[in-house]
């Protein structure tokens, strides 16, 4: 049950950032349609935080030695763009204008809100 409940909390967090951030759309008409996109984008976004982002971090280990962590910023945007892409090739109806500023505030947005609204789901 927990899993569903952080799945719900993340398609929300994309979701929250469709709304806050200019640059990242989901044209999807219908109101179950736009429900289904926030939902695999979250299980997208998920799976290339889980399995691409350690690689990254063991690569650049000096990188975010060296800048105390705030390549962390430019690492999650690029995710948000592999994930934009990754949908235009599974033909989910989201998109990811471009790097700056939609992708690194977007991701910014998705991880502020995915953490505060995961803050309140029981492990």
């Amino acid at each position: 049950m927990g899993i569903l409940l952080r799945l719900a909390a993340s398609a929300a967090a994309v979701w929250v950032a469709t709304m806050l951030v200019p640059g990242i759309s989901v044209t999807a008409e219908t109101l179950l349609g736009k429900i289904g996109t926030f939902v695999a984008i979250a299980v997208i976004f998920g799976l290339c935080n889980a399995f691409i982002r350690p690689i990254v971090k063991m690569v650049g280990c000096g990188l975010y030695v060296f800048t105390l962590g705030l390549i962390a910023l430019v690492v999650n945007g690029a995710l948000f763009m592999l994930t934009s892409f990754i949908a235009g090739l599974l033909d989910v109806p989201f998109h990811v204008d471009d790097f700056w500023p939609a992708a690194i505030l977007g991701a910014l947005v998705v991880g502020l809100t995915s953490w505060a609204l995961n803050w309140f789901i029981e492990d």
